[in-house]
């Protein structure tokens, strides 16, 4: 059923690049961008913002502790068949910012505001079962195909007049940007990717077998599989130490919680660093309380399916134009083979038009909030080249 469910995805996903009857690409054919996406449409709103908080037109959908910021402004669009929140700014060349777990639009707050000044649009969407976009309860619903599927639907509407736009992703919403490249990179102009290099397809391992094989079974990524597991020791240790366990983890060692020993003593307090407030905790917090984690996991929980569905794309490469930054204290850069790859040719070898890879010194792995003056110059720098 997940099998058949994945082939619809990728039916509705390339639906504007494929003829299906006839199988061959319509690179050519110009798409019409004054008319949205049959699977996307505003839904109006109206907000009224004060610190920490906002009222809406959306009859009970609260939005309550959503902080206002700069004018960065709000609305919500029906893509793919589930309602998506978007947070934008700026008028001219559109960035879509991704963010990743356990984050919301609002990592990308430094971003947004400083590339709207620069004339950019940019544009931070809650992904699919984060935040205050929906979540559906059918776990398979959360795999790569319907999470591009969201993102191409949401271009159809809040960039409709742009044929290809600009794309930052950070953890997950790297992977979804590397997915977005592969599958439809008739959309995206260049990529700048934080944290998470391009893996090329194993043919031979399934991933989930693999990191279990690599770390065992306290790894992070193999304990958050059965449903309500996880969730129930989240709940136990409290969302709030939660987050600031995971925005505060600067050991570049593998990501171990065997069951109730992680995040330190639950009664020893959680300092957090200059580039994370407790204001900023209380927005995170505020939205996980109202929707949980399961959402969230099941990113982690399609992994496997993500790599039986994206099966025809084996042997793929990355070709649009890509600069990939990293921390050097980010547990990411530092797993096994990892700086080799991408020092050394292998991520060139994936992503031939890979122009730098950046490794920023003293930071871990939420780099555009512990360091975004320099994450933004970076980003600034590439993009300016297009």
């Amino acid at each position: 059923m997940r099998l058949i469910q994945g082939i619809a995805n990728f039916r509705r996903l390339y639906a504007n690049s494929i003829d299906l009857n006839t199988k061959s690409y319509l690179s050519t054919t110009k798409r019409a961008f004054c008319r949205p996406s049959e699977h996307a449409k505003v839904v109006n709103t109206t907000i009224t913002c004060s610190p920490f908080y906002c009222s809406n037109n959306l009859g009970s959908r609260s939005h309550s502790s959503r902080p206002e910021m700069e004018g960065i402004e709000h609305r919500v669009i029906k893509a793919n068949g589930i309602n998506m929140h978007v947070a934008e700014k700026g008028k001219g060349p559109v960035i879509l910012f991704l963010h990743g777990f356990p984050e919301l639009w609002y990592t990308w707050r430094h971003q947004i505001t400083a590339f709207a000044s620069l004339g950019y649009r940019a544009l931070a969407p809650d992904l699919r079962g984060f935040g205050e976009t929906e979540a559906p309860d059918d776990a398979s619903t959360y795999t790569s195909l319907d999470v591009v599927g969201d993102l191409i639907a949401l271009l159809d509407v809040v960039a409709a007049d742009q044929d290809q736009v600009f794309v930052v992703g950070h953890d997950w919403g790297a992977l979804i940007a590397w997915w977005l490249c592969m599958f439809r990179p008739d959309r995206v102009k260049a990529l700048v990717n934080m944290s998470v290099a391009f893996n090329p397809r194993n043919p031979n391992m399934k991933p989930l077998e693999g990191l279990r094989a690599l770390y065992g079974d306290d790894y992070y990524i193999c304990r958050f599989q059965e449903p309500g597991v996880i969730e129930a020791e989240f709940r136990e240790m409290g969302y709030e130490r939660v987050l600031k366990g995971f925005f505060t983890y600067r050991d570049p060692c593998p990501l171990l919680i065997p069951k109730g020993k992680y995040f330190g003593q639950p009664d020893t307090p959680i300092s957090l660093p200059s580039w994370f407030s407790e204001e900023d905790c209380k927005y995170y917090l505020s939205q996980y309380e109202k929707k949980g984690f399961t959402g969230a996991l099941n990113y982690y929980r399609n992994i496997n399916l993500n790599w039986q569905l994206t099966a025809p794309w084996t042997g793929s490469k990355v070709k649009v134009p890509v600069k990939f930054i990293v921390g050097d204290q980010d547990l990411t850069y530092n797993g096994p083979g990892i700086k080799d790859y991408l020092h050394k040719g292998g991520l060139k070898k994936n992503v031939p038009l890979l122009e730098q890879v950046v490794v920023m010194e003293g930071v871990a792995h939420f780099l555009q909030e512990e360091n975004p003056d320099e994450v933004n110059k970076h980003i600034h720098d590439f993009f300016n080249k297009f």
